[in-house]
């Protein structure tokens, strides 16, 4: 087990998956705790309101159901080199600020943000400016991850199997929010001629976690308008065609101290005696209201494949896992019929940061945390992965007088 001088736990974040962040966030706090392998625990909540707060690592999920926990403290963050985080008090200006090296010092940190700018690439590009060490994805690896239009052009463009896809782009709004385009205008034709205008069909958020957000629609126009007045599609969303006889497929990566897989996992619905049309959905209710985030979720695991169907899925969660760009743990998804089997999305950040997954081969909750820890350490996503080489001042010396090319 390695031994870190502090560590800071970030969750929370400006985004719908933020309350199974914070338990998430508590409880890598506590398996740090357990595992004693870190002189100093800190926790750094980043509000629904986007600011960010030091709290009391060992506090109970409760405590943020009002708002902030007792003796939270107000930090400030500075993506600049040599930032960071610091302490409100005494903030005299960045670069006085930076200059003094005044930052809250910690050895790395440990990214439990779900979904949002948590784990879109914003915050792990502002980390990376900061030069502060941090786990889970690179900028790149987030953004394949949370882009899910994005992530399905890069597996169809591998000839990997994976459902027909478009995409509803975003609504323009007017100043009140509401729609100022026609929604049904919103497709070409030759993009409904991709799987065919026959539905049913999933409508996804496209920039969102695997959960939030997901309709089962009977047409193509139902889509559109969903767009339309859904808040979760501000920013577009992807169809696909709805299949009733899939059922879900998952299984964690690790790429620290080698590339790793769990058990294959076959998640199941809470409320399995639904007959509703969305009954065949996989939700975040089933996900993660039924206990502590996914840990308590009704599952398979391992699941009960055929020998043949766990090899093709392993094989190519780790063509996935390697096009994707994953570091640290992730959880990759797919669906099956039991002999079909298709890629469905990546998560970068998962729930519980895949904990639960690790029965086969058994590896604990204390040994996944230290070694994505050691991993971010070792391979640091800092300054250092930014080059100026060519910015020689040649393009500069030939440009000669930029207002006689304006004219």
């Amino acid at each position: 087990m390695n031994s870190f001088s502090s560590v800071a736990v970030i969750f929370g974040g400006p985004s719908p998956e933020h309350d199974v962040s914070i338990l998430t966030g508590l409880q890598a706090a506590r398996g740090l705790k357990s595992a004693g392998m870190t002189e100093q625990i800190k926790a750094f909540y980043w509000a629904k309101s986007a600011q960010w707060y030091e709290v009391d690592p060992f506090v109970e999920a409760e405590a943020f159901l009002q708002g902030l926990p007792d003796k939270s403290r107000k930090l400030n963050f500075l993506a600049v080199p040599e930032g960071g985080f610091f302490y409100e008090g005494g903030f005299a200006g960045f670069a006085k600020t930076v200059s003094k090296k005044k930052s809250i010092g910690v050895d790395v940190v440990l990214n439990c943000c779900h979904g949002g700018p948590g784990e879109d690439g914003t915050l792990q590009a502002a980390l990376t400016l900061a030069g502060v060490p941090y786990t889970g994805p690179s900028v790149a690896g987030a953004v394949l991850g949370m882009d899910k239009m994005l992530f399905w052009t890069l597996v169809h463009s591998a000839g990997l199997p994976a459902l027909p896809r478009i995409s509803i782009p975003p609504i323009q709004r007017g100043e009140k929010g509401q729609a100022k385009q026609d929604p049904s205008q919103l497709n070409e034709p030759e993009d409904i001629g991709f799987f065919g205008d026959i539905g049913p069909f999933i409508v996804k958020p496209r920039f969102g976690g695997s959960s939030i957000g997901i309709e089962v629609v009977e047409d193509l126009d139902t889509a559109r308008a969903l767009v339309a007045s859904t808040p979760h599609f501000m920013q577009g969303a992807v169809v696909e065609p709805y299949r009733n006889e899939l059922f879900d497929l998952q299984i964690g990566v690790r790429t620290w101290p080698k590339l790793e897989f769990s058990a294959i996992e076959r998640p199941f619905r809470a409320s399995s005696n639904s007959v509703s049309f969305n009954s065949g959905i996989l939700g975040y209710a089933d996900k993660y209201v039924s206990g502590e985030g996914m840990l308590t979720a009704p599952r398979e695991l391992p699941a009960k494949l055929s020998q043949s169907l766990e090899h093709r899925l392993l094989v190519l969660a780790t063509r996935v896992a390697l096009l994707s760009e994953v570091r640290s743990v992730a959880r990759i998804d797919f669906l099956s019929d039991g002999n079909e089997l298709y890629i469905n999305e990546i998560n970068t950040i998962p729930g519980s940061l895949t904990r639960h997954l690790w029965v086969d081969p058994p590896i604990s909750f204390e040994d996944i945390l230290s070694d994505m820890l050691s991993e971010a350490i070792s391979i640091p996503m800092g300054m250092n992965m930014y080059t100026t080489q060519g910015a020689d001042g040649t393009a500069l010396r030939k440009a000669g007088s930029i207002a006689s090319k304006l004219a």
